[in-house]
């Protein structure tokens, strides 16, 4: 696995000081060429470390997988940097998938390299961006403790360890809805990475559908986050910051609970507030 941080030199400015200089800890962003049965598929920013998950997030974010049995394995690429290189870069995965399931089509390829901050960037048309899922959220019958919702991005930031360290990292959580457990959680510089490698081990778990889970997220919600909450059947998708236009008009149309500012004392709900309920505090450890 790649470094997660990395040490530099900086300068750092304060009024009415004179300039220090001092270590500081980065977190790492560098590329990952995701490959599907030999052929390239997308390349990703991201923070090393889960990249496996990561590849599996986001092919079922893509409907390409809904279950572990459909991946037959997973490895880095040596010779990454040249035809002569046998050295492991850990920058290029091949996903080998199982001889029933059918690989991504053309449509699916990403024409150009996906940032930090756009999970689908290089797709190449509106009716490529919004899939159908295997799954649907609507129906899922859990009802969550508002107080106990409200809690969830302190419960966050409490395992963000690397954030901790570099201060530059997006998280996102897979809560049990009924226990309140922390099922998996992870970090990466891109949001919507940091949601792959936590839905990647779900269905490496086979885990999928994700039926009574929570899935919360350190930053905003845009359309892409309820889409994969979607592909994976969650159905309650709580963020610290704002959803966007998009992601409240899909999260509605799917069945999903939203709920944006969730911080302090308070949270907005744009779809499906029935699962909400305002009762008195329960137990720590429930939801």
């Amino acid at each position: 696995m790649g470094r997660i941080t990395t040490q530099t030199r900086v300068t750092r400015i304060r009024r009415d000081a004179a300039p220090t200089t001092r270590a500081d800890v980065l977190a790492v962003e560098e590329p990952l060429e995701m490959r599907v049965n030999g052929r390239r598929l997308a390349v990703t920013m991201r923070t090393p470390g889960n990249d496996v998950e990561l590849a599996a997030g986001f092919l079922v974010a893509e409907g390409v997988i809904t279950r572990a049995g459909d991946v037959s394995v997973a490895r880095y690429c040596a010779g990454a940097t040249g035809a002569d290189d046998l050295t492991n870069t850990y920058n290029v995965l091949d996903v080998t998938l199982a001889p029933e399931v059918d690989p991504p089509g053309p449509e699916s390829s990403r024409n150009f390299t996906t940032t930090s901050a756009c999970g689908v960037c290089g797709k190449t048309s509106i009716e490529s961006v919004t899939l159908r899922s295997a799954f649907d959220p609507a129906d899922d019958g859990l009802l969550v403790d508002a107080d106990a919702m409200l809690r969830l991005p302190d419960r966050l930031r409490a395992g963000q360890s690397v954030f901790d360290k570099t201060g530059g990292l997006h998280a996102a959580a897979l809560i049990d809805g009924h226990s309140g457990e922390i099922r998996v959680l992870r970090e990466d510089v891109g949001r919507h990475n940091a949601v792959d490698k936590v839905i990647g081990w779900a269905v490496l778990a086979d885990l999928l559908p994700l039926r009574g889970h929570i899935l919360q997220v350190s930053g905003r919600a845009s359309f892409e986050l309820v889409q994969k909450a979607a592909m994976a059947g969650v159905p309650v998708l709580s963020a610290v910051s704002a959803p966007s236009s998009l992601a409240a008009e899909l999260a509605e149309e799917r069945g999903i609970t939203l709920a944006g500012f969730v911080r302090g004392d308070s949270m907005v709900l744009y779809a499906r507030p029935d699962r909400v309920q305002v009762t008195p505090a329960r137990s720590s450890s429930h939801i």
